[in-house]
Order: structure tokens, then sequence, then C-alpha cells
């Protein structure tokens, strides 16, 4: 593979649609607080998987850590500026109500269960279907004015579908052995001039991701620091966040630390088998990619990636858009309050489109 070739952003975005057109594999992206896009194009419709993380591309991975890694090969990569213009006045968007008697009951069996003992804590989402008039490379650009501190990604293969989104969550970076992620939990919508005022519920939440991945992560590395959370915000939301950085023990490989980290806590649960388990019986849909992770792998160096948990993202497919919204269960959880904190996650994607 050639470096990134630099081209125009019109040249980038263009190529973009014809491979939508044409079914051709193709990711563009853009990370937190940059304004590099890049474009990662494969030739042939094959469908590449990723065994180690050792191989070279863009990785696209689903929440079901059973289900197998897709790879976008770079056989060309271009790079481009974008430079947002200043994002146009919030549209008013209208919420719909329907599926919030399903998803209450979903949210009354998953304290249930916690009340038994069995999880602390599980994230239960749902999905929501839109009509659309958009094509996929203007709601990116939207996306990406919009969402300028999130990871904003278009993603195409015709054996996996359209994927976009912009997410504000660092699965894991990794250079020359040394490690950063974060924990993310807890969430109230973001209100003009004022700061968010976090309940114990909140504050615990955050606490028990903290904690977890400390867990995890301590028989991977030399030495790690989790630093105290702070309120971060992401679009028309707050969150709680902590840094999380160390050094990996030298013969480590890196797909060890992937799978101590996915999935999160802050998209599955605590114990994580059993929250996965759950999930599978009682969410009555597949997520498939959502809450699966995205990123460079070996693109830049070797032993370098850049991952990204797949959250506020949607799919596409035939003029409709599947948005996936949900939140994290504990035992103080209120089901009304849970169904409202959805509906708030849902403007995010809705205002896009």
């Amino acid at each position: 593979m050639h470096y990134p070739e630099n081209k125009a952003l019109e040249d980038i975005l263009e190529r973009a649609g014809a491979c939508l057109e044409k079914g051709s594999p193709f990711v563009v992206y853009r990370k937190p607080n940059k304004t590099n896009i890049v474009g990662v194009f494969q030739s042939g419709n094959v469908l590449h998987y990723s065994k180690d993380f050792t191989e070279k591309g863009f990785v696209f991975a689903p929440f079901s850590s059973e289900d197998k890694v897709v790879l976008i090969q770079p056989d060309k990569v271009w790079q481009g500026e974008f430079h947002p213009e200043k994002s146009q006045k919030a549209n008013t968007i209208t919420l719909d109500e329907s599926g919030k008697d399903a998803h209450i009951q979903l949210i009354e069996n998953g304290i249930k269960e916690i009340e038994k003992g069995r999880l602390q804590k599980v994230v239960l989402s749902r999905k929501i279907e839109v009509s659309i008039t958009k094509s996929p490379v203007k709601i990116f650009k939207t996306l990406l004015k919009k969402y300028p501190n999130a990871f904003g990604y278009l993603l195409h293969h015709p054996k996996v579908g359209t994927w976009c989104g912009a997410t504000p969550e660092t699965l894991v970076k990794v250079k020359d052995k040394k490690l950063q992620t974060m924990s993310l939990a807890a969430t109230l919508p973001y209100i003009q001039n004022e700061d968010p005022k976090w309940g114990n519920k909140e504050i615990e939440e955050q606490q028990m991701v903290s904690e977890y991945i400390g867990d995890k992560l301590a028989h991977t590395m030399e030495r790690l620091e989790i630093d105290e959370a702070e309120s971060v915000r992401a679009g028309n939301l707050w969150h709680l966040r902590s840094e999380v950085r160390g050094t990996m023990l030298p013969n480590l490989n890196v797909k060890e630390v992937i799978r101590a980290l996915h999935p999160t806590p802050a998209v599955c649960g605590i114990p994580s088998e059993e929250a996965q388990q759950f999930i599978k019986a009682n969410e009555n849909y597949k997520r498939t990619f959502y809450t699966g992770f995205l990123g460079e792998l070996n693109l830049c160096s070797r032993g370098e990636l850049s991952l990204f948990v797949n959250l506020r993202c949607m799919q596409l497919e035939d003029g409709k858009a599947f948005i996936f919204v949900g939140g994290g269960i504990t035992e103080a959880s209120d089901p009304e309050s849970e169904w409202m904190e959805t509906q708030n996650k849902s403007k995010t994607m809705l205002g896009i489109l």
C-alpha cells in the first residue's frame, strides 16, 4: 500500500458515492477533533476478516465476539481536508412514542435480573426505523458538521450493508506499546449554560465501569492509570468519562487487549458473559454491528491502532435508516427515565436525517 494520496474532499466523497452505486467496499472517516478525512477503498468484493489484528486496513467488528471481524483492505488510501461551515440551527425533532411499552418491559426485566444478583449492570437497547430521502454521503457530511468531536464514518460492504455514525467513545488506541482507553458511562441531556447535576446512580455506574476496565486490563499492563471522572459533552448530551492509560507488557499481542475490553460495560454490562446472554435472550432484535467497534489497524505503522465503539450509529438500507439507542440499567434505574434517555439519545441521529 502506498502512503495516503492527498485528494480534494470532493474527490473522496465522489468516489465514496460511486462505490455505493457499484457496491464496492470502502470506508470514509474523520477522527475526533481533526479536519483530516481518510478514505480506504478496497478493490474487489471479497469479504475479508481480521484473524489476530496484525493485518493492515480498517476493521468493523460486531457486538458478539463469536462473530468475525470484517476488514476493509486498503488497496487505495486517500486523504483530504474537511473544514466544516458553522452548523445550521437545530431542527425540531418529533419523537415517536411507539415501542415505549415494550422497552419499559425490557428494562423491568433487566432490573429483576439484577435484583436476583445475576448482574450488576446490563445495557439494553432498541431499534428505530425512519424513512430517509438524503443520500448516505449527504448524511455523512451533515454528521461531520454537527459532531466535530466524535469519530464520524460512512462504511459500505455489499455483504455487510451501509453504516454510518458519530461515536463519542474510544475502545482503545495503541502506539509503541502505549495504550489509551476510556471509561464512559451515565447520560444527562445538555441544557445551555447549565452544568450537569449527576446523581448517585450515574456516579456509581461510571465508577463500576472504571473498576471493571482496571480489573480486565491489569494482567496485560506493566502499569495502568485511571483518571478521576469528568463531565464531557457529546452533541446534546453529557457523559461521565475517565481517561485510562497504560504500558502494555512487552510480549503481549493486541488481540488479548481487545478481547479484554470488548464488549465494554458501557455497551454490554457486568459481568460481561451473563449480560451478553441476557441481551441476546431479551432484546428482540440482533444488534449486529451496533455496539461493536471499528477503526484503523496498522494503517499508519505496525502495532498502531485506533478503535472506537460503534455507538450513535445507523444502518442505511433501501430508503430507510435503522437507528439504535440504549442505556445502562442498574438496580437504581427507573424505567420511565431510562425510556426518556433513549429518546434523548435518538435525537443525535434523527437530527442528522
